[in-house]
């Protein structure tokens, strides 16, 4: 399976979110490959902490490699890297790839990636994409390259008109390049379920027939420490109530 994580709204928790599905998904024996084309390089960092600045080559160096004339490239295998997780490998960003944008839109190499995943989808169960927050090169050579693309959505009213767009544009790349890609769900984050507006919102946009999914992830101090330590949740606190969340989320996933 390979899936994206994307929002075009900045703040969702799109790389949390994808680490952490990423390492469930490694931790219950699955080769699982996280890639990173975010230039702020968050789930980069969140798995590999200060070993990230000496891990090369990055996603910096493969795209280049695109722009390059070389006969002869390297593999895709060349960018993927260990983590200290085990079964769980990463394609590490760097900041670059946002300087080479333009270069790669001007050659449109937007359909490179799809030819990486493909030729990487032999060695690994689960591929997880993490994108920058914008509909953008990055972004869209992920939707192109992926089957599912997971919705990352906080319960707000400038999340929700983003939220519209959004879908919008996943349908364009539908419509125009890959019509194998499926909305894999909205997923609700920082969930209160106190709240009156929170839950107002998710009843409505099921009421519209959006694709909410049942598991929500809750607010947590937790997931900061998870961040510090660079350690997921499934290896800092499994029993954790947002664990438990992921976990189920991760679930819901499998049997869609």
């Amino acid at each position: 399976m390979k899936r994206v994580i994307f929002n075009q709204k900045g703040g969702v928790g799109k790389s949390t979110i994808a680490v952490n599905l990423a390492a469930i998904a490694a931790s219950q024996g699955k080769r699982t490959l996280l890639i990173d084309i975010d230039p702020q390089c968050n789930a980069s960092r969140y798995l590999l902490g200060e070993a990230m600045a000496e891990t090369v080559p990055t996603m910096g160096a493969y795209f280049e490699q695109l722009l390059s004339f070389a006969v002869f490239g390297k593999p895709a295998s060349h960018y993927v890297h260990e983590t200290p997780f085990e079964n769980l490998s990463i394609m590490v960003s760097h900041p670059e790839l946002g300087d080479l944008q333009s270069q790669l839109e001007s050659r449109h190499k937007i359909y490179k990636l799809r030819d990486t995943l493909n030729e990487l989808a032999k060695d690994y169960d689960e591929i997880f994409v993490d994108t920058p927050p914008a509909y953008n090169f990055f972004s869209q050579s992920a939707l192109i390259a992926t089957d599912r693309c997971l919705i990352p959505f906080d319960c707000d009213d400038f999340s929700r008109q983003a939220l519209y767009t959004l879908i919008k544009n996943v349908a364009e790349i539908q419509a125009d390049h890959n019509a194998a890609l499926k909305i894999e769900g909205i997923v609700v984050n920082q969930f209160q379920p106190r709240a009156r507006l929170p839950q107002r919102l998710v009843d409505e946009l099921k009421a519209e027939g959006l694709p909410v999914l049942d598991n929500k992830l809750s607010s947590s101090i937790r997931i900061r420490e998870s961040h510090d330590r660079n350690l997921p949740m499934i290896y800092l606190d499994p029993r954790h109530k947002l664990t438990q969340e992921l976990l189920g989320l991760y679930e819901e996933l499998l049997s869609a």
